[in-house]
């Protein structure tokens, strides 16, 4: 006997699943009738090592070169590609993208954030998220051949704007 497919409707503890349609199969959400309104978001992780790692990243010193640049690369264009890697993601036209990575040796590792910006009628977390992703697997993968044990960690969306849910702020 067939299993019966989980409600899409809202209920009592809360919205419903927009990616599941009355049947239970997959669906990419509508948004032809949203409004295009700007929307920011912003998520940050972790990449979490040894000091020594980290001091060779800071000098400049690491075998496959510029670490922090070109995870910085990586995570802009991984948000620009978001809807090829996560399925039912809308492609966006995406007006703005950054990735910030700092050295931090409380850690010690690097901290990585991306803010992305777009005017459409969807947002952009899961870009944002992206981003901040390939930019962590980046770092590890420059830096493997020297410490194994890097571990990434925390990645979360921090704030959300625009669109009908209005601000979210973790």
């Amino acid at each position: 006997m067939a299993r019966k497919p989980a409600k899409t409707r809202p209920s009592k503890a809360g919205p419903a699943l927009t990616h599941i349609g009355a049947s239970g199969e997959a669906r990419m959400v509508d948004v032809s009738d949203k409004a295009a309104t700007e929307r920011l978001a912003v998520a940050e992780g972790r990449v979490v090592m040894t000091r020594a790692t980290l001091d060779l990243i800071v000098s400049g010193n690491a075998k496959k070169g510029d670490v922090l640049g070109t995870a910085r690369i990586a995570g802009i264009m991984a948000a620009k590609r978001t809807s090829e890697l996560i399925p039912l993601c809308h492609p966006l036209a995406l007006s703005k993208v950054t990735v910030d990575i700092e050295p931090d040796t409380k850690l010690p590792g690097c901290l990585v954030r991306a803010s992305v910006k777009v005017t459409g009628p969807t947002g952009v977390e899961m870009e944002a998220l992206t981003a901040v992703s390939v930019a962590c697997l980046t770092i590890y993968d420059m830096i493997k051949a020297v410490e194994r044990g890097v571990r990434i960690e925390g990645i979360h969306l921090v704030e959300k704007l625009g669109g009908k849910s209005g601000h979210y702020r973790a």
